[in-house]
């Protein structure tokens, strides 16, 4: 007999053809997914991945059932957010990934008025880039993600996904205390050639962001030090090995040796929850009710 969580967990490794990330969506262990795995495979008779290079992939067995197993976790999705739904309850998991910038700033205290109202609550929390986040959003593995937007770059999300704006912010120079541009009322972007730069990962809508947004002005950013989190950008700014672009909402958690220098023409971003359109829940209405309100009060806007 074929085990509802034994294929719930082969449905997450067909997803993500990959264990470790399988466990890292599932909360479990990855010993605990290959074990689940191979489990399957004796319920059901036959092998269902089989290893390539350092990863796996599907067999032709495999492929069969894990069309079924999508269909059975989805159709169960939306029977647990039909029966939350029904009884408008704010309880059960509430799973939220974002960009390490929102999550350090915004969502700690929002997750905990969250909790003090709705004990049943169980919110988790993963952090990452929003190339990496969204997919797991569509897959329902994750039930709101908190992005950014940039003025210049805006984030391409896939239809089936709403968006929530919590809040419109500029983004300003970071420089060490005794840089030559650390007193100036404004700095002309095309003013930035020869700088070190700091920034997030490749890949990511901040580092691309930035790329595009100086190469528009025909200076090309030598980013050497690569970092998904801002605050260690700043120390990284704070010690003179680099400079950076900080939005508003992390500036006022800066080391005192950094100024900050705003940027003509005017660098802006947005930040967003989205989610998708047939999955939320009343959990996920709390979620965003809370960020909106918390995004707005006048303390988170330094």
């Amino acid at each position: 007999m074929i085990t509802w969580e034994r294929l719930r967990v082969f449905a997450a490794v067909a997803r993500f053809g990959s264990v470790s990330e399988a466990a890292a969506a599932l909360h479990i262990t990855g010993p605990a997914v290959s074990q689940h795995v191979r489990k399957l495979e004796k319920e059901v008779q036959c092998q269902l991945v089989e290893r390539d290079g350092r990863g796996i992939r599907l067999t032709s067995a495999g492929h069969i059932l894990a069309g079924s197993a999508h269909t059975m976790v989805s159709t169960l999705a939306d029977a647990e957010r039909d029966l939350a739904n029904l009884h408008g309850l704010v309880a059960g998991p509430l799973r939220i990934g974002g960009v390490a910038s929102v999550l350090r700033t915004l969502v700690p205290d929002v997750l905990h008025r969250l909790i003090e109202r709705h004990p049943r609550l169980e919110p988790s929390l993963r952090d990452g880039e929003a190339v990496d986040m969204i997919p797991m959003l569509q897959a329902r593995q994750l039930d709101a993600v908190v992005t950014e937007s940039w003025d210049h770059h805006p984030a391409h999300l896939p239809p089936g996904v709403r968006t929530t704006l919590l809040m419109h912010e500029d983004a300003q120079l970071a420089v060490p205390e005794g840089h030559p541009l650390a007193g100036r009322e404004f700095v002309a972007l095309d003013e930035l050639h020869g700088e070190l730069w700091t920034s997030c990962p490749a890949g990511s809508d901040a580092h691309e962001a930035l790329r595009q947004l100086l190469r528009a002005h025909e200076v090309e950013a030598e980013v050497r030090y690569c970092v998904s989190d801002y605050a260690t950008q700043l120390h990284l700014v704070a010690a003179g090995l680099a400079v950076t672009l900080v939005p508003r909402v992390v500036r006022a958690s800066a080391p005192s040796s950094v100024r900050f220098v705003p940027c003509r023409p005017t660098v802006s971003r947005s930040v967003l929850v989205a989610t998708g359109t047939e999955a939320e829940t009343p959990r996920v209405r709390a979620f965003l009710a809370e960020m909106s309100r918390v995004a707005n009060l006048p303390e988170q806007h330094p």
